[in-house]
C-alpha cells in the first residue's frame, strides 16, 4: 500500500476514492472500503482519502483522543488490500478551501477520481458548505460516478466514531466492538515493565500507548494478544498500578494464559473484549495476587464460552 502523508504534491491516476475521517474504521466505514476494493477488479486504483489529524484538533485547545492512531489506521488498511492511503495535511489553508476548489484541485487534479464513494452526511470545504448534493451536481461536469451509502444504525442510533468513542470511555467494550465490526485494538511495541507480575507468578506483556490513543477506563479486561498472526487469550490491566507504586503514565499490562516468552521489542496487537472490573488499590501484594487469580479465572471462563 502506498502511504501519502503530510504533502500535497502527488498525482494519482484512474482512482476510485472514498473520503472521510475514518477514525475507528467502523462498520459504516467498512461499507465504503469494501465498495472501493470491489472496483479494483475493474482496473481502478483503490484510494482512501482522509486528513492527517482529526479536523476538530485544528480549532480546539484540547487534542481529541483517537480510536486508532495514524499508525494503527495505516496498519489495518495495509492488510485490507487498499492501494493508496492519503493523509492530507489539514491546515488553515486546507480548511478555508472552497468546496468547488476541493473537487477540482484535490478530487480531479490530484486523485483523478473516476468513482467517489461517501456516506450520506459527508461534508467538505470551507465551513463544510460542500455536501453530497454538490458532489452529485458536479459529477455531471467532471464525469465521475458518485456512490452514496446511508448511515448504519444500532437500535435507531447512527453508528459513528463519536458514539463508539463514548462507549469505549464508559468501558462498554462489547457494544463498541459490535459497532467497530472487530475488537478494539491497541498496537504497540512491547516495553520492559517492573516485572512485579512475574514475582507474583503472573508474567505480563507491557505496552505504553501513545498520549492521544483513546483508552477505556482503568481496569481489567479480557483480551486477545496477536503475536505473528497467532491469537493468545489473556487478561489485561489498564491503569497506574496503585498497589505497587503508581506509574507516571497509564500502562497496558497483559497476562497471556499459559505463555511465558520474552516479547520485548516485538510489535503486538492487543484486542479488548470485555471489562471485568475497575482498577483498585489493594492493601497488600497478597490481596493483589488473590484478585489476579480471580481475574484469570474470569478470563478463562469468558473465552471458554467464546470458543478459545
Amino acid at each position: 500500500m502506498e502511504y501519502i502523508t503530510g504533502r500535497t504534491d502527488f498525482k494519482l491516476h484512474n482512482s476510485v476514492v472514498s473520503l472521510g475521517k475514518f477514525d475507528g474504521i467502523h462498520r459504516g466505514h467498512q461499507l465504503l472500503l469494501n465498495r472501493i476494493l470491489e472496483q479494483k477488479k475493474l482496473g481502478y486504483q483503490a484510494v482512501m482519502f482522509t486528513f492527517m489529524f482529526h479536523p476538530d484538533n485544528l480549532f480546539s485547545d484540547k487534542e481529541i483522543d483517537m480510536i486508532y492512531t495514524e499508525d494503527e489506521k495505516r496498519y489495518f488498511l495495509e492488510q485490507s488490500g487498499l492501494d493508496v492511503l492519503v493523509s492530507y495535511p489539514f491546515t488553515k489553508e486546507t480548511a478555508s478551501m472552497e468546496p468547488e476548489d476541493f473537487i477540482k484541485v484535490v478530487l480531479i487534479e490530484k486523485l483523478d477520481a473516476r468513482i467517489i464513494v461517501v456516506g450520506s452526511d459527508f461534508c467538505f470545504g470551507h465551513n463544510r458548505k460542500g455536501d453530497v448534493a454538490m458532489l452529485k451536481e458536479m459529477s455531471h461536469i467532471y464525469g465521475y460516478e458518485l456512490i452514496v451509502f446511508d448511515k448504519m444504525k444500532l437500535a435507531g442510533q447512527v453508528i459513528s466514531s463519536s458514539y463508539i468513542r463514548n462507549e469505549i470511555v464508559k468501558g462498554h467494550m462489547e457494544k463498541a466492538n459490535f459497532m467497530l465490526g472487530k475488537p478494539f485494538t491497541i498496537i504497540g511495541k512491547v516495553q520492559h515493565g517492573r516485572k512485579i507480575g512475574r514475582t507474583l507468578g503472573f508474567p505480563t506483556v507491557n505496552l505504553v500507548p501513545p498520549v492521544h490513543k483513546l483508552l477505556p477506563p482503568n481496569g481489567v479486561y479480557t483480551s486477545v494478544t496477536t503475536i505473528n498472526g497467532i491469537k493468545c487469550p489473556g487478561v489485561t490491566n489498564i491503569g497506574f498500578n496503585p498497589t505497587v507504586g503508581t506509574t507516571a503514565e497509564r500502562r497496558v499490562e497483559t497476562h497471556i494464559f499459559d505463555f511465558d516468552v520474552d516479547l520485548y521489542g516485538i510489535v503486538i496487537e492487543l484486542s479488548l473484549y470485555c471489562m471485568e472490573r475497575r482498577e483498585v488499590k489493594f492493601n497488600s501484594l497478597e490481596e493483589l495476587k488473590t484478585q489476579m487469580q480471580k481475574d484469570i479465572a474470569f478470563g478463562r471462563e469468558y473465552f471458554s464460552k467464546h470458543g478459545y
